[in-house]
């Protein structure tokens, strides 16, 4: 039977316990296998740029890991998450399948040549900061490690100092690239940057940003999702509950079969 024309990433922002991880991972399976959707998971080991030093950051480097590994293990799923520094990428490797660099880290040549070097799929989030068109040169640094396994990643444009706004042509824009071009669904509702110093955002428009997403050829959608948002120690304002995410790729499906029936 053939799968989807989009691949999903997904799963909680950070990994907070082993519990919540191996819950949504089962969740996440049953549901992708259901409805015939390539699945990554993702969970972050650390975030390394949280606003305030007493935000959580993650639970230690190797028990992160072999949470992320037991994922792999009992569900056959690949991994993705996220790496900060150059010295992380060749240990990560050995777990993930995906490296993802962050979309403040979008710069950085050695960061992007370490993880390149691994010869793992490379996710690189658009910088806020970045045009579409000037991804090429990160892009380009990846490919002058002999790695041509690259994605990128759409997460809103920096409006103001509180705000996100996105602009959907850079998605076909960064397909011209010649590499993937998925839509992260959860960054892109944040507000970033607020006085409290814990980011908020407004997960009920996740929904509009993976229809619009969808509408206009993107490879895949990235939401980060969460058995109880509310509860989550990062990027609560901005996850998707669990059990709102098949009425979205129910929806992300009807689009995308329309628009292949269209062009046959």
């Amino acid at each position: 039977m053939k799968t989807t024309d989009f691949f999903l990433i997904a799963g909680p922002c950070v990994i907070e316990s082993e519990k919540i991880i191996l819950h949504t991972a089962e969740r996440l399976k049953l549901l992708c296998d259901r409805l015939q959707i390539k699945l990554f998971f993702k969970s972050s080991f650390k975030k390394a740029n949280r606003t305030k030093m007493d935000s959580f950051m993650g639970l230690n480097f190797d028990t992160a890991m072999k949470i992320l590994l037991r994922v792999k293990d009992d569900y056959s799923l690949p991994i993705v998450t996220d790496v900060h520094e150059s010295v992380e990428c060749e240990t990560v490797a050995q777990v993930a399948d995906v490296l993802q660099i962050p979309a403040f880290l979008c710069r950085q040549t050695e960061l992007l040549l370490s993880a390149g070097r691994t010869q793992k799929i490379v996710n690189i989030k658009k910088g806020q900061f970045m045009s579409p068109e000037n991804m090429r040169h990160s892009v380009d640094k990846v490919l002058f490690t002999q790695n041509k396994n690259i994605w990128l990643t759409e997460r809103g444009t920096t409006f103001g100092y509180n705000d996100l706004v996105v602009d959907f042509t850079a998605i076909p824009r960064m397909q011209k690239i010649g590499v993937p071009v998925i839509m992260d669904c959860t960054h892109s509702v944040q507000r970033p940057n607020l006085q409290t110093g814990i980011t908020g955002g407004n997960a009920e428009m996740i929904e509009t940003m993976c229809a619009a997403a969808i509408s206009v050829g993107a490879d895949g959608l990235f939401i980060e999702t969460h058995p109880n948002p509310s509860e989550a120690k990062s990027d609560a304002a901005s996850m998707l509950q669990l059990d709102k995410l098949e009425r979205i790729l129910l929806k992300c499906k009807a689009i995308k079969n329309t628009l292949n029936n269209l062009s046959e």
